[in-house]
């Protein structure tokens, strides 16, 4: 299935791109989510007709991201306490819900899915660096403590 983007999208391609996609994530998740349109002839003039208002769109998502990142910054680093044995491994484990809760009570609002831990859930006591992706162009790390209760 062949679509064109309307907003940038990682790993895929840029605003107003042509990409061929596989017809479930197209038809199930990016033309609902109005990240793109089916390409035929009228959605491609009707994007070349609102082109400069989806990049106008796109730069603002971006300096608001960028905003946002900045106050998130400003937090500087987060403490999450939780319940674990006396080797200082958790009984259960931290994940994104729960770091998007610490950062959203430390002041800054923030989506579960921006938390992004690659090695998957935190299972031990100590401090990690977290990554936070909240654009695709734009990414900052907070400083997680996990201790004891």
């Amino acid at each position: 299935m062949q679509v064109i983007l309307l907003e940038k999208i990682g790993r895929l391609g840029n605003i107003g791109d042509r990409v061929d996609v596989k017809a479930g994530y197209g038809r199930n998740f990016l033309v609902p989510q109005g990240k793109a349109v089916p390409a035929t002839r009228d959605s491609i003039a009707k994007f070349e007709e609102r082109r400069a208002e989806l990049e106008a769109a796109s730069a603002e998502k971006i300096t608001a991201a960028q905003g946002r990142a900045k106050l998130i910054d400003q937090i500087g680093e987060i403490s999450i306490v939780a319940n674990a044995s006396e080797e200082g491994k958790l009984f259960g484990s931290v994940g994104t819900r729960e770091i998007a809760e610490a950062v959203t009570a430390a002041g800054q609002e923030l989506e579960k899915a921006e938390v992004m831990l690659p090695e998957g859930a935190i299972r031990e006591l100590g401090e990690y660096d977290i990554d936070l992706q909240l654009h695709s162009d734009v990414a900052t790390t907070i400083k997680l403590i996990v201790t004891a209760e």
